[in-house]
């Protein structure tokens, strides 16, 4: 019984019926590229497709199949478990004898455990079934080694904004539903819907069939997208490369003395539902490693933005998180004390150096009459609460692990330590 095209979403309706028809990803479709290549000598590899959503890997998966004439089985990593896995693989070892090749496509691969991709290893390996998974995280992180030598990695780019106009395009001319609604677009309208669709070509057609939906007689106007785009989130998983690309970016932007690009990224991440109190532990750590010393009160600010979000809860602690993130983009800024940090840890890694006898603890008076102690001259009795003195080992005299900057209030540490350890800072 065909089905009803009205419940069909229109991502699938358009997909495409032959290779030819694929728009997009010419690195690998173009002549001479690894995918052209292979289907025109009708051979298929086990692969791992790697891409963000809706650039086209399941698609691509069905039609290798289709134009390899093979068994094809399509199961998702989310809803399948081994046992399916393992029924698709007997039925690969049939249709070998047969001489019909099997494709085994596994959806969301990087959700299966070791365990469970360790067991496709022996009949990728054998030729029993071709596997293609498809993930949108990084196959080094999500992959077992063992598989990822067995597969060939290949990498979709997300769709240009001039390839989502074609299959903008190629839906509204082709597909029977939209023709019949005279589907259209109020100036401007479909620019912004390919941008907010961000290279990902399933959510700019889901979009436009919900704007359609809303429509008055097939006119689109932005009221239509932004119906259809308000309960809709941006691709983002938390425990994957856009997690870490975007707090990256958030971070870097910050670094940058960029508070406008710092907010963007914040505002995206909570928008898409992260954490509120992973973001503050990461403003944290920043006002420490990059604003530092610049302006000790950065810190402070951080942990009181910490404690707000824990107490104010969502939405409201958005305020505070955004007045965080836009003091410390805007804040000077100094790595200096986490430079120290690292210059002393290699320090230590060259050696357990002896410490002075006179700063060393002299509890009991064996201790004192071995020379514990003695010596040391206590700085509030002398003149500004200092006293030149050796600190450090013998063989780390003279070393500088701390080099506060010019900028904000390390300008004056800078200047006093520098009036006080001029040996230290006789090349600064």
């Amino acid at each position: 019984m065909q089905k009803d095209p009205t419940v069909i979403p229109l991502a699938e309706r358009c997909r495409p019926a032959t290779v030819e028809q694929f728009i997009g990803q010419r690195h690998l479709l173009g002549d001479g590229r690894i995918l052209k290549t292979m289907l025109g000598k009708n051979t298929v590899y086990s692969m791992i497709f790697w891409g963000e959503p809706g650039s086209g890997k399941t698609t691509l998966a069905r039609l290798i199949a289709e134009h390899c004439s093979m068994d094809s089985h399509f199961l998702s990593a989310i809803s399948a478990g081994v046992a399916d896995v393992r029924k698709v693989i007997e039925k690969g070892r049939e249709n070998r004898k047969n001489g019909v090749r099997t494709l085994l496509f596994l959806d969301e691969i990087h959700r299966f455990n070791k365990a469970q991709q360790d067991s496709v290893l022996g009949s990728v390996e054998a030729g029993d079934i071709v596997l293609i998974g498809a993930t949108t995280e990084n196959p080094s992180f999500s992959i077992i080694s063992p598989l990822l030598s067995r597969t060939r990695v290949i990498k979709l780019e997300r769709f240009s904004a001039q390839e989502l106009e074609t299959i903008l395009r190629h839906a509204l001319e082709s597909d029977e539903i939209l023709k019949g609604m005279n589907i259209r677009f109020d100036e401007g309208v479909q620019e912004k819907l390919i941008g907010i669709s961000n290279g990902d070509a399933r959510r700019m057609l889901n979009i436009l069939e919900t704007a359609a939906l809303v429509s008055r007689q097939g006119l689109i106007d932005q009221g239509c997208i932004d119906e259809a785009v308000k309960n809709s989130f941006l691709y983002y998983d938390r425990a994957g490369d856009h997690h870490y690309d975007t707090i990256s970016a958030f971070i870097k932007s910050m670094r940058g003395s960029d508070p406008d690009a710092a907010v963007y990224y914040m505002a995206r991440m909570l928008h898409s539902g992260e954490d509120p109190e992973f973001i503050t532990r990461r403003m944290v750590i920043f006002a420490s490693e990059d604003v530092g010393n610049a302006v000790p009160q950065a810190i402070t600010m951080a942990v009181s933005t910490l404690t707000a979000v824990r107490l104010i809860g969502m939405p409201e602690a958005e305020i505070v998180l955004s007045q965080c993130a836009t003091f410390l983009a805007s804040a000077p800024k100094s790595n200096a004390s986490y430079m120290a940090l690292r210059r002393a840890q290699e320090a230590v890694r060259k050696g357990e150096f002896t410490i002075p006898m006179h700063i060393r603890n002299a509890p009991t008076g064996m201790m004192e009459r071995f020379g514990y102690g003695k010596g040391y001259r206590y700085p509030h009795d002398y003149p500004e609460h200092f006293i030149e003195e050796d600190y450090l080992p013998e063989e780390l005299k003279g070393s500088l692990f701390y080099e506060p900057t010019e900028l904000g209030s390390e300008k004056t540490i800078r200047e006093r330590l520098k009036r006080l350890w001029p040996r230290r800072f006789r090349s600064g």
